[in-house]
């Protein structure tokens, strides 16, 4: 237990640079908190003490904001940013590594019964509002864009932003924006705007084409005009 807090201390550090002392992490952060409480309810449950652990989950959505289900599996290194709203399912599996921002969710889909959360691969972080739903697996080292909302798998090394979310850049693909690669939410690309930008070139092409060839038939009418044709 102590190695998981000094852990998840040392997580913090390496994300936030607002951390000033450990004393603060541990009394201040309520991802922090949410997650520690999670693995102790995670640990209950799967002594088979549903109500219990569901109680202790229950406290910590009270406590932080933060909804994590007993049953989800969370991988180390795990870091949760703000975390106001962040809600992960029964059966949502998360990598080591991972990093979530306030208003995230991991849900699922319809009523079966079964996996029917996402998967999320090692090194993924997922951005602001952002909603992963479904069984579908998201792969290692994955951006996905704040307010995006994915419901189809992702390959890793992608980056994803959109609704539905869209992939962007891939691995062996080159990303155009350096700052993509830290997940900056004001530089992510935006898919719908540049296919807006394209048609409103290809328009202005367009007119720009029917005008000039009006105005090449013009002096011809007007010589038939003055002829008499």
């Amino acid at each position: 237990m102590f190695r998981s807090i000094g852990e998840q201390i040392e997580t913090v550090f390496r994300h936030d640079p607002a951390a000033k002392s450990g004393l603060e992490v541990l009394l201040c952060y309520p991802g922090v908190h949410a997650i520690l409480l999670h693995r102790l309810s995670h640990a209950v449950c799967g002594k088979g003490f549903h109500l219990l652990a569901r109680l202790i989950s229950h406290f910590a959505r009270w406590l932080t904001g933060i909804e994590i289900h007993p049953g989800a599996q969370i991988g180390r290194r795990f870091f949760i940013d703000h975390g106001m709203g962040v809600v992960i399912g029964e059966t949502a599996v998360v990598g080591d590594d991972v990093v979530l921002y306030q208003g995230v969710t991991l849900g699922g889909t319809g009523h079966d019964k079964g996996k029917r959360h996402p998967t999320i691969g090692d090194h993924v972080v997922i951005g602001s509002g952002a909603k992963v739903l479904g069984n579908i697996k998201i792969g290692d080292w994955v951006k996905v864009g704040a307010g995006s909302v994915v419901v189809r798998p992702v390959p890793e090394h992608s980056t994803v932003v959109g609704v539905p979310g869209r992939v962007v850049a891939v691995k062996g693909v080159r990303v155009e924006h350096p700052e993509w690669e830290m997940l900056e939410h004001g530089e992510l690309p935006d898919p719908v705007g540049q296919t807006l930008a394209s048609l409103n070139e290809r328009v202005a092409l367009l007119e720009a084409e029917i005008h000039s060839r009006a105005r090449d038939e013009e002096p011809r009418d007007s010589l038939q005009t003055m002829t008499g044709g």
